[in-house]
Protein backbone atom coordinates (compact mmCIF):
# COMPACT_ATOMS: atom_id res chain seq x y z
CA UNK A 1 0.00 0.00 0.00
CA UNK A 2 1.30 3.48 -0.90
CA UNK A 3 1.09 6.11 1.83
CA UNK A 4 0.85 9.83 1.17
CA UNK A 5 3.06 12.06 3.39
CA UNK A 6 1.22 14.47 5.75
CA UNK A 7 0.36 17.60 3.86
CA UNK A 8 1.52 15.98 0.64
CA UNK A 9 -0.40 15.33 -2.54
CA UNK A 10 -0.76 12.52 -5.02
CA UNK A 11 0.28 13.32 -8.58
CA UNK A 12 -1.49 11.00 -11.03
CA UNK A 13 -0.11 11.16 -14.59
CA UNK A 14 -2.37 12.49 -17.29
CA UNK A 15 -2.98 10.42 -20.46
CA UNK A 16 -0.45 12.45 -22.44
CA UNK A 17 2.45 12.01 -20.04
CA UNK A 18 5.27 9.63 -20.95
CA UNK A 19 5.53 7.52 -17.81
CA UNK A 20 5.80 3.75 -17.93
CA UNK A 21 7.67 2.24 -14.94
CA UNK A 22 6.59 -1.13 -13.52
CA UNK A 23 3.10 -1.33 -12.07
CA UNK A 24 2.91 -0.31 -8.43
CA UNK A 25 6.08 1.80 -8.52
CA UNK A 26 5.95 5.04 -6.55
CA UNK A 27 8.47 7.72 -5.68
CA UNK A 28 8.42 10.38 -2.97
CA UNK A 29 10.21 13.64 -3.63
CA UNK A 30 9.57 16.94 -1.83
CA UNK A 31 6.50 15.52 -0.11
CA UNK A 32 4.99 14.52 -3.45
CA UNK A 33 3.99 10.91 -3.94
CA UNK A 34 3.83 10.11 -7.64
CA UNK A 35 1.80 7.04 -8.54
CA UNK A 36 2.67 5.77 -11.98
CA UNK A 37 0.59 3.25 -13.87
CA UNK A 38 1.46 0.66 -16.48
CA UNK A 39 -1.16 0.27 -19.20
CA UNK A 40 -2.03 -3.18 -20.54
CA UNK A 41 -3.27 -3.09 -24.14
CA UNK A 42 -6.30 -5.26 -24.83
CA UNK A 43 -9.33 -5.05 -27.07
CA UNK A 44 -12.65 -6.80 -26.56
CA UNK A 45 -14.13 -8.42 -29.63
CA UNK A 46 -17.28 -6.74 -30.92
CA UNK A 47 -18.19 -9.76 -33.03
CA UNK A 48 -21.89 -10.62 -32.45
CA UNK A 49 -21.05 -14.27 -33.18
CA UNK A 50 -18.06 -14.31 -30.82
CA UNK A 51 -19.15 -17.32 -28.75
CA UNK A 52 -20.13 -19.47 -31.73
CA UNK A 53 -16.93 -18.73 -33.66
CA UNK A 54 -14.70 -19.31 -30.65
CA UNK A 55 -16.33 -22.66 -29.87
CA UNK A 56 -16.03 -23.65 -33.53
CA UNK A 57 -12.28 -22.92 -33.61
CA UNK A 58 -11.54 -24.46 -30.21
CA UNK A 59 -13.59 -27.51 -31.19
CA UNK A 60 -11.22 -28.06 -34.13
CA UNK A 61 -8.24 -27.92 -31.77
CA UNK A 62 -9.71 -30.27 -29.16
CA UNK A 63 -11.85 -32.65 -31.23
CA UNK A 64 -10.96 -32.46 -34.93
CA UNK A 65 -13.20 -34.24 -37.47
CA UNK A 66 -12.12 -37.69 -38.64
CA UNK A 67 -10.09 -38.06 -41.85
CA UNK A 68 -9.25 -34.38 -41.86
CA UNK A 69 -6.37 -31.99 -41.45
CA UNK A 70 -6.65 -28.85 -39.31
CA UNK A 71 -4.43 -26.00 -40.49
CA UNK A 72 -3.97 -22.62 -38.83
CA UNK A 73 -3.29 -20.22 -41.70
CA UNK A 74 -2.16 -16.60 -41.72
CA UNK A 75 0.46 -14.25 -43.11
CA UNK A 76 3.16 -12.23 -41.37
CA UNK A 77 3.40 -9.17 -43.56
CA UNK A 78 5.99 -6.43 -43.97
CA UNK A 79 8.94 -8.31 -42.45
CA UNK A 80 11.81 -5.86 -42.84
CA UNK A 81 15.31 -6.83 -43.99
CA UNK A 82 17.19 -4.59 -41.56
CA UNK A 83 20.97 -4.37 -41.65
CA UNK A 84 22.67 -2.78 -38.65
CA UNK A 85 25.24 -0.05 -39.31
CA UNK A 86 27.81 -1.89 -37.14
CA UNK A 87 28.20 -5.54 -36.14
CA UNK A 88 26.69 -6.33 -32.75
CA UNK A 89 28.49 -8.05 -29.90
CA UNK A 90 27.22 -11.52 -28.95
CA UNK A 91 25.76 -12.25 -25.55
CA UNK A 92 28.23 -13.68 -23.02
CA UNK A 93 28.50 -14.20 -19.30
CA UNK A 94 28.32 -10.84 -17.55
CA UNK A 95 27.43 -8.91 -20.71
CA UNK A 96 24.24 -8.51 -22.68
CA UNK A 97 24.23 -8.76 -26.44
CA UNK A 98 24.44 -5.43 -28.25
CA UNK A 99 23.04 -3.96 -31.44
CA UNK A 100 23.07 -0.47 -32.91
CA UNK A 101 19.97 1.70 -32.66
CA UNK A 102 20.17 2.69 -36.34
CA UNK A 103 19.82 0.46 -39.37
CA UNK A 104 19.54 0.27 -43.15
CA UNK A 105 16.31 -0.96 -44.75
CA UNK A 106 16.76 -3.49 -47.55
CA UNK A 107 13.13 -4.18 -48.44
CA UNK A 108 10.30 -6.25 -47.00
CA UNK A 109 8.79 -9.69 -47.48
CA UNK A 110 5.59 -11.45 -46.40
CA UNK A 111 5.59 -14.94 -44.92
CA UNK A 112 2.49 -17.05 -45.59
CA UNK A 113 2.31 -19.96 -43.15
CA UNK A 114 0.04 -22.91 -42.40
CA UNK A 115 0.55 -24.69 -39.07
CA UNK A 116 -0.54 -28.33 -38.91
CA UNK A 117 -2.24 -28.50 -35.51
CA UNK A 118 -1.76 -32.29 -35.28
CA UNK A 119 2.02 -32.47 -35.56
CA UNK A 120 3.22 -28.85 -35.42
CA UNK A 121 4.83 -28.77 -38.86
CA UNK A 122 4.58 -25.56 -40.87
CA UNK A 123 4.19 -25.00 -44.60
CA UNK A 124 5.67 -21.59 -45.35
CA UNK A 125 6.34 -19.42 -48.36
CA UNK A 126 7.79 -15.90 -48.67
CA UNK A 127 6.20 -13.57 -51.21
CA UNK A 128 6.69 -9.94 -52.16
CA UNK A 129 3.09 -8.89 -51.40
CA UNK A 130 0.05 -10.10 -49.49
CA UNK A 131 -2.87 -9.65 -51.87
CA UNK A 132 -5.52 -12.21 -52.77
CA UNK A 133 -3.37 -13.35 -55.71
CA UNK A 134 -0.53 -14.38 -53.39
CA UNK A 135 -2.96 -15.98 -50.95
CA UNK A 136 -4.45 -18.15 -53.71
CA UNK A 137 -0.95 -19.19 -54.78
CA UNK A 138 -0.26 -20.26 -51.21
CA UNK A 139 -3.55 -22.18 -51.02
CA UNK A 140 -2.53 -24.03 -54.20
CA UNK A 141 0.77 -24.96 -52.57
CA UNK A 142 -1.04 -26.35 -49.52
CA UNK A 143 -3.49 -28.21 -51.77
CA UNK A 144 -0.58 -29.92 -53.54
CA UNK A 145 1.07 -30.87 -50.22
CA UNK A 146 -2.00 -32.37 -48.49
CA UNK A 147 -2.62 -36.07 -49.30
CA UNK A 148 -5.66 -36.92 -51.40
CA UNK A 149 -8.72 -38.02 -49.44
CA UNK A 150 -8.08 -35.66 -46.54
CA UNK A 151 -10.53 -32.90 -45.69
CA UNK A 152 -8.84 -29.57 -44.97
CA UNK A 153 -10.19 -27.33 -42.19
CA UNK A 154 -8.41 -23.96 -42.38
CA UNK A 155 -8.56 -21.53 -39.44
CA UNK A 156 -8.19 -17.91 -40.58
CA UNK A 157 -8.64 -14.40 -39.25
CA UNK A 158 -10.95 -11.81 -40.79
CA UNK A 159 -8.41 -10.11 -43.07
CA UNK A 160 -10.22 -8.94 -46.22
CA UNK A 161 -7.94 -10.98 -48.50
CA UNK A 162 -9.25 -14.21 -46.94
CA UNK A 163 -12.79 -13.28 -47.99
CA UNK A 164 -12.03 -11.89 -51.44
CA UNK A 165 -14.53 -12.99 -54.15
CA UNK A 166 -11.77 -14.79 -56.08
CA UNK A 167 -10.76 -16.64 -52.91
CA UNK A 168 -14.39 -17.70 -52.44
CA UNK A 169 -14.44 -18.90 -56.04
CA UNK A 170 -11.29 -20.94 -55.38
CA UNK A 171 -12.98 -22.42 -52.31
CA UNK A 172 -16.00 -23.48 -54.35
CA UNK A 173 -13.69 -25.30 -56.80
CA UNK A 174 -12.04 -27.20 -53.93
CA UNK A 175 -14.91 -28.85 -52.02
CA UNK A 176 -12.66 -30.64 -49.53
CA UNK A 177 -11.68 -27.26 -48.04
CA UNK A 178 -13.64 -25.56 -45.24
CA UNK A 179 -12.77 -22.10 -43.91
CA UNK A 180 -13.32 -21.32 -40.20
CA UNK A 181 -12.94 -17.68 -39.17
CA UNK A 182 -11.86 -16.56 -35.71
CA UNK A 183 -13.93 -13.83 -34.02
CA UNK A 184 -12.87 -10.29 -34.91
CA UNK A 185 -9.99 -8.85 -32.85
CA UNK A 186 -9.02 -12.37 -31.73
CA UNK A 187 -5.73 -13.15 -33.44
CA UNK A 188 -4.74 -14.97 -30.22
CA UNK A 189 -7.20 -17.73 -31.18
CA UNK A 190 -5.19 -18.59 -34.30
CA UNK A 191 -2.47 -21.13 -33.44
CA UNK A 192 -0.01 -19.99 -36.11
CA UNK A 193 0.40 -16.66 -34.31
CA UNK A 194 2.49 -18.49 -31.71
CA UNK A 195 4.84 -19.67 -34.46
CA UNK A 196 5.15 -16.11 -35.78
CA UNK A 197 6.00 -14.86 -32.27
CA UNK A 198 8.72 -17.50 -31.85
CA UNK A 199 10.14 -16.74 -35.30
CA UNK A 200 10.34 -13.05 -34.45
CA UNK A 201 11.93 -13.60 -31.05
CA UNK A 202 14.48 -16.25 -32.06
CA UNK A 203 15.44 -15.24 -35.58
CA UNK A 204 14.21 -11.83 -36.75
CA UNK A 205 14.35 -9.46 -33.78
CA UNK A 206 18.12 -9.35 -33.39
CA UNK A 207 19.04 -10.33 -36.93
CA UNK A 208 21.09 -8.34 -39.42
CA UNK A 209 20.10 -8.97 -43.04
CA UNK A 210 22.23 -7.54 -45.84
CA UNK A 211 19.55 -8.07 -48.49
CA UNK A 212 16.01 -9.30 -49.02
CA UNK A 213 17.41 -12.62 -50.26
CA UNK A 214 19.38 -12.91 -47.02
CA UNK A 215 16.20 -12.37 -44.97
CA UNK A 216 14.19 -14.92 -46.95
CA UNK A 217 16.99 -17.47 -46.66
CA UNK A 218 17.05 -16.98 -42.88
CA UNK A 219 13.29 -17.50 -42.66
CA UNK A 220 13.49 -20.65 -44.80
CA UNK A 221 16.31 -22.03 -42.62
CA UNK A 222 14.21 -21.42 -39.53
CA UNK A 223 11.25 -23.21 -41.15
CA UNK A 224 13.49 -26.19 -41.86
CA UNK A 225 14.85 -26.27 -38.32
CA UNK A 226 11.35 -26.00 -36.88
CA UNK A 227 10.01 -28.84 -39.04
CA UNK A 228 12.83 -31.19 -38.02
CA UNK A 229 11.62 -31.08 -34.39
CA UNK A 230 7.96 -29.99 -34.47
CA UNK A 231 5.62 -30.09 -31.50
CA UNK A 232 1.83 -30.55 -31.77
CA UNK A 233 -0.26 -27.54 -30.84
CA UNK A 234 -2.16 -28.01 -27.57
CA UNK A 235 -5.07 -25.74 -26.63
CA UNK A 236 -5.61 -25.54 -22.85
CA UNK A 237 -7.94 -22.58 -22.21
CA UNK A 238 -11.60 -23.22 -21.38
CA UNK A 239 -13.73 -21.42 -24.03
CA UNK A 240 -16.60 -20.99 -21.58
CA UNK A 241 -14.33 -19.04 -19.19
CA UNK A 242 -13.10 -16.87 -22.07
CA UNK A 243 -16.68 -16.09 -23.10
CA UNK A 244 -17.56 -15.29 -19.49
CA UNK A 245 -14.61 -12.89 -19.17
CA UNK A 246 -15.48 -11.15 -22.44
CA UNK A 247 -19.08 -10.71 -21.29
CA UNK A 248 -17.85 -9.20 -18.01
CA UNK A 249 -15.61 -6.86 -19.97
CA UNK A 250 -18.53 -5.62 -22.08
CA UNK A 251 -20.61 -5.11 -18.93
CA UNK A 252 -17.80 -3.09 -17.32
CA UNK A 253 -17.43 -0.88 -20.39
CA UNK A 254 -21.20 -0.34 -20.57
CA UNK A 255 -21.39 0.60 -16.88
CA UNK A 256 -18.60 3.16 -17.24
CA UNK A 257 -20.38 4.92 -20.09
Amino acid sequence: MISVPPGGRVAVPTPGENRAPPFGFASETNNVCQIKFKLIHFKLSQDPAFAAKLRDVVGLYLDPPAHSLVLSVDEKSQIQALDRTQPGLPIKKGRAGTMTHDYIRNGTTTLFAALNVFDGTVIGQCMARHRHQEFIRFLNRIEAAVPAGKLVHAILDNYAVHKHPKVRTWLERHPRWVFHFTPTSCSWANAVEGFFATLTRRRLQRGAFHSLVDLQAAINRYLGEHNRKPKPFVWTADPDRIIEKVNRGHQAIASDH
